[in-house]
């Protein structure tokens, strides 16, 4: 697992590796210089590129391409009790398999005494990562001392900073180029971990072996540390409610935990997210109705229902587009930008369980 910063702003000259932008079998655009042509192409959309020819397909996935938003999902393989990472990309419509950690992960998922449910696997994405942060290993304690890092630009793992108190049931969120885990249950339960709250910021990093963890203000209390949540960033603060829907904002800036307005948390009754950090999405499981939240008038406005969405688990939000995991297990994609919001399905490779969704850049290719 290699040392790599995962701040955007920090890593954006840096290339992978071996990675030769100049090795096309054939120019891009004949008469031009290679960096004109690529200058020209990347204003292009990677969809009217990819079937043209090979030198240009290739060129959509390499580092040198602005990147297009791409689908990942955590699954469990219930043949081999594994949990699988997988991208599907837009372009070609295809899953991908990205490698698993050098250390294979064993995290529990199922056991006889949660039926009704599944152990959860929490993650996050930040700065166009996807993190692993907390989980259940099978001698029921955390399966995760440090997070778990994957970069779609490298294609690798790395490892986050050591936490002090490795947990699962938790809230884990992000604002900005920061994580936090709030609350939660380490290997015995704690009201000091259950009222705890830690902050990685990646903004004040250069290099993974710089992350540290961060004491922030504690929650008044431990309501929150059975359940694992979902701790929404929107505006510059932390949304997080409980399966009894209670609910509390921590504003990240100020450091201050505040009262959750009361249309807020009533009409949070399901899945959340929010795109770009803005504006809040909410789908009502058990009516199937997405909606969105008006904060002048503290109310969820419907904008759609539909039998797809009832039962839905978790939920995604970027570009303009939210991708959905419903009750049975079928991945939904809305799109929300357009004037009337409309949704198609993504079929999951089979014998796999989707556990959550992430939006994040596409897989870079070097040798395509």
């Amino acid at each position: 697992m290699g040392s790599k910063s995962l701040n955007p702003r920090k890593r954006r000259k840096k290339l992978p590796p071996h990675y030769d932008h100049r090795h096309h079998q054939q120019p891009l655009i004949p008469g031009l210089p290679e960096h004109v042509a690529e200058l020209c192409l990347s204003r292009v959309h990677p969809s009217l590129l990819y079937s043209v020819c090979r030198s240009w397909r290739r060129l959509i996935y390499s580092p040198l391409f602005p990147p297009f938003p791409s689908l990942y999902t955590l699954f469990f393989s219930s043949s081999d009790n594994e949990i699988r990472l997988l991208n599907f990309d837009p372009i070609s419509s295809n899953w991908e398999s990205i490698p698993p950690p050098p250390n294979p992960l064993r995290l529990l998922v199922h056991h006889p005494s949660f039926i009704s449910r599944n152990l959860p696997v929490q993650s996050i994405s930040v700065s166009g990562n996807l993190v692993l942060l907390a989980a259940t290993a099978p001698n029921f304690v955390p399966a995760l001392s440090r997070p778990l890092v994957f970069s779609p630009l490298y294609r690798s793992w790395s490892l986050g900073p050591p936490m002090e108190t490795p947990r699962r049931w938790c809230a884990a969120g992000v604002s900005g180029l920061a994580v936090y885990v709030a609350s939660g249950i380490g290997s015995n339960f704690s009201s000091d971990v259950a009222k705890s709250l830690e902050k990685w910021d990646l903004e004040e990093e250069e290099e993974i072996d710089d992350f540290k963890w961060k004491k922030m203000r504690q929650l008044k209390d431990g309501r929150f540390s059975t359940d694992a949540i979902d701790a929404v960033g929107w505006r510059r603060k932390l949304c997080i409610v409980n399966v009894a829907k209670q609910g509390t904002l921590y504003d990240v800036d100020n450091d201050i935990w505040e009262e959750m307005p009361e249309g807020m948390v009533a009409g949070w009754r399901g899945p959340v997210a929010a795109m770009d950090e803005q504006v809040l999405y909410a789908v009502d499981e058990s009516k199937g109705v997405l909606t969105r939240y008006n904060q002048e008038t503290d109310h969820w406005e419907a904008i759609m229902e539909t039998e797809n969405l009832r039962g839905a688990r978790q939920m995604a939000a970027a570009r303009g587009r939210l991708c959905v995991i419903s009750g049975d297990g079928e991945i939904l994609i809305i799109d929300v930008a357009s004037a009337t919001p409309k949704f198609w399905a993504v079929e999951s490779p089979p014998e796999l369980e989707p556990l959550a969704v992430h939006i994040l850049p596409r897989l870079s290719h070097l040798d395509f």
